[in-house]
């Protein structure tokens, strides 16, 4: 620093007189925030309360721990305490994206759950009606029918749900056809939809029939349950035909499905209707599983509007090729039904509307939310049907009958199990493994802390080695 004040002062000729750098870190005093500071910052290592360098920076400076410097241990405290000033702002960003994300998935759950409770009062309804409707009208393959013709509808209350959501509305010429490339390339032909439709329609069909034909045997609780098998018949036939991975847990679900179908069958031995009705409700079951497997096989992933516009192409199939049974079974007198008008048409749209109903939620749930909850709102129509038929209907159940409907329901649920929930699990276990393990690393870490304080503040230092 220079000093001109005494050039002007005195008579003599300008000189320059230097002046020392006076040491403003005088000992038991803080440093000064002066001019000099503000232009040239501080490039001194901070001094402590007794003037003598913070302890951790002489323990540094002796062990020349990570490239010290002088100030180093002050400046990373400076540094901590602003980063950690900057800390609450970009939390406060990073959270907004994970509050939306945990939004986003509670509104999903919620959402599921009201498509699980839809989609479980539907098919207990739906169960519950035909039994209904037998009391005056026993005619299954007719209301299977009558029933099946309603799957026309699932197109157009697909289009009108995509013109309420969508921004780019397309007319319902454009939308079938751009749905119709399930069945190729090119399109549905006349030749494809005889190929592809007929042998979906026919499972279909029959798996309605068989399902009723069921509930004249059997009470709406044991067949709903037995129902519940095609999930264990899905997994056999995906292991066999399709070669899915193998998984023991569903082997073991399978045996579970089959021990219950044996012991329902078992309850009232192994004869009259009560066995009948099982060999239907495994028949059904099984044709479902069949045409579940074959969708997957020649049909692969299809989205929901190239669902609903197989459904209702196979509901056109039903109405123009199938309509000929129906009338034969009423001239051979197999299920014969007096004038149109004495029919129970209250029952039958009653019924044909929430099978309806059942198929939309099932398909469009599967998009909405996650596809292992419809599959649990299937497997509670069987306690939903059971309560129905004891309060209602005033049925009894046999400690076997009771027995083979919890096996079959355990066997269902452990074929919701994930493929790969083994490492899933031992995943979950090794992080809490973990966790544990750096808490118990935390503890000594604090432990070890303490342990050097006191040593400080008895005047010892203990210094790391390198």
């Amino acid at each position: 620093m220079t000093s001109t004040e005494s050039v002007f002062e005195s008579g003599d000729q300008p000189c320059i007189r230097l002046e020392p750098v006076k040491n403003t870190h005088l000992p038991g005093k803080s440093t000064p925030t002066g001019s000099t500071h503000s232009l040239f910052g501080d490039i001194s290592p901070k001094v402590t309360a007794n003037g003598v360098h913070d302890i951790e920076d002489r323990i540094l400076r002796i062990t020349g721990y990570y490239g010290y410097y002088p100030g180093y241990s002050s400046h990373r405290r400076e540094e901590g305490s602003e980063s950690h000033a900057e800390t609450p702002g970009s939390e406060a960003s990073g959270e907004s994206p994970s509050y939306q994300t945990c939004a986003n998935t509670a509104l999903k759950v919620l959402g599921g759950l009201l498509v699980v409770l839809c989609v479980s009062s539907s098919w207990v309804g739906t169960t519950q009606v035909v039994k209904l409707t037998f009391q005056s009208f026993s005619c299954p393959f007719f209301i299977s029918w009558f029933s099946s013709n309603w799957n026309i509808l699932f197109f157009p209350i697909y289009y009108f749900g995509h013109v309420v959501t969508t921004r780019e509305k397309q007319t319902p010429i454009q939308k079938f056809r751009e749905c119709s490339k399930l069945f190729g390339e090119d399109g549905m032909t006349l030749k494809l939809f005889l190929k592809r439709t007929a042998p979906f329609s026919i499972l279909w069909t029959l798996t309605n029939y068989l399902y009723l034909l069921a509930l004249r045997k059997l009470t709406a609780t044991d067949v709903s349950a037995l129902y519940c098998c095609h999930k264990a018949f899905v997994f056999l036939l995906s292991w066999i035909v399709l070669k899915d991975r193998f998984m023991g847990v569903r082997i073991v679900a399978a045996i579970m499905a089959i021990t219950g179908i044996v012991m329902m069958a078992y309850a009232d031995g192994f004869h009259g209707d009560s066995f009948v009705g099982v060999a239907l409700a495994v028949g059904s079951a099984s044709t479902s599983a069949l045409y579940k497997v074959l969708f997957k096989m020649f049909l692969g992933s299809a989205n929901l509007g190239e669902v609903a516009h197989f459904l209702s192409t196979m509901g056109f199939f039903n109405l123009i090729f199938i309509s000929c049974v129906p009338l034969i079974l009423y001239f051979t007198k197999v299920e014969h039904w007096g004038s149109l008008s004495s029919l129970p048409w209250g029952y039958l749209c009653g019924l044909a509307g929430l099978w309806l109903v059942f198929n939309i939620l099932v398909n469009v749930g599967v998009v909405l939310t996650y596809p292992i909850l419809i599959s649990i709102g299937t497997l509670l129509s069987v306690p939903g049907n059971a309560a129905v038929d004891v309060l209602k209907h005033e049925v009894i159940f046999s400690v076997v009958r009771l027995a083979a409907t919890c096996i079959i329901c355990l066997g269902f649920l452990l074929l919701l199990l994930p493929e790969e929930w083994d490492s899933v699990t031992l995943r979950f276990l090794a992080t809490i493994a973990d966790k544990k393990s750096e808490e118990h690393g935390e503890e000594l870490t604090e432990s070890s802390v303490h342990t050097r304080s006191r040593s400080r503040a008895n005047g010892t230092v203990s210094i790391p080695l390198a």
